[in-house]
């Protein structure tokens, strides 16, 4: 059967080696959290979230050095880090405001709050605002049940919360943030 119209001609594509990503050794503070758990193999998970310390999230890079220096196949390493919501792979925001969603923070109106954080950072939970200043996160239970609802900010409990106190919390934070009265 003949065919009809210009054949494409299919040309190689061109590829560049751009080396080893890792070919450098890795950084020493990396090395400092690594070496005590070497041969280890059931310390995955807190060699995870020491590198999580560290940096604040898991670096791909830290990460695929962990891999290399433990001799754990790659993927079992993503495979636990994405297992467990723990871990983040982006930055968290400078300012990390985590809602109380347990039941008397849930009962008490934690999910107004929660929709008035996400509208007015303009993000969905578990996200950080594109200039890094905010990370916006939902826990269950901060053991403040008799200020419920509670707002951490950065670890800082602000209980008794509304939908409107979320609101100027926000705008005072952000306030101190650019260091503005």
């Amino acid at each position: 059967m003949a065919q009809t119209g210009t054949a494409q001609q299919t040309r190689p594509r061109k590829t560049m080696y751009l080396g080893d990503p890792l070919a450098e050794p890795p950084p020493p503070e990396l090395l400092a959290v690594l070496d005590p758990l070497r041969g280890r193999d059931d310390a995955l998970v807190t060699v995870l979230q020491r590198i999580q310390g560290l940096y604040g999230y898991l670096p791909a890079r830290s990460v695929r050095y962990a891999a290399r220096e433990l001799g754990v196949p790659l993927a079992r390493m993503f495979g636990v880090a994405t297992f467990y919501n723990q871990f983040r792979f982006t930055p968290p925001g400078r300012i990390r405001l985590q809602v109380c969603c347990g039941t008397a923070c849930h009962v008490r109106g934690a999910p107004a709050i929660l929709q008035r954080l996400k509208d007015t950072l303009g993000i969905p939970a578990d996200q950080t605002t594109p200039d890094g200043m905010f990370t916006l996160q939902t826990v269950f239970c901060v053991g403040g049940c008799s200020l419920a609802p509670v707002v951490l900010s950065n670890g800082q409990a602000h209980g008794r919360m509304t939908a409107v106190g979320a609101e100027w919390l926000v705008r005072d934070l952000r306030a101190a943030e650019e260091g503005k009265p």
